[in-house]
């Protein structure tokens, strides 16, 4: 799996990923539910729609709030998450509902908003 660190990944939502099944994405969403064996957890979008994200090992820290994860879309439309990043919320809350509006324009608009390289030879 290290080839995810490696390639550009899409920004997504719930709703975008049966679109990129095998894939390299990054998510980012509130967390709702940590499975008591720190396998995996359930991260809402900014649509309020929900998506498992499995790990390889158990989380070795408390997970709350939003956190963005890289990882590969499973056949399921899960989240097989490589690492993730807790978002501080500290001074201001992230606003997921902004971020999903976010998302929608980077799709609308692919020839402003890349997520690779086209090379020419």
């Amino acid at each position: 799996m290290g080839d995810v660190f490696e390639t550009p990944k899409t920004r997504v939502n719930t709703s975008m990923l049966s679109q990129h099944i095998g894939k390299p994405v990054c998510f980012v969403g509130r967390v709702e539910k940590v499975h008591p064996s720190g396998t995996s957890f359930i991260l809402t979008d900014g649509e309020g729609k929900n998506v498992t994200v499995e790990l390889s090992e158990p989380l070795d820290e408390e997970l709350s709030g939003v956190v963005e994860v890289v990882g590969k879309v499973t056949n399921r439309a899960s989240v097989l998450g490589m690492s993730y990043v807790i978002f501080r919320e500290d001074k201001h809350a992230f606003d997921l509902g902004l971020y999903n509006e976010a998302l929608k324009v980077i799709h609308d608009f692919p020839q402003y908003y890349p997520f690779g390289f086209v090379g020419t030879e």
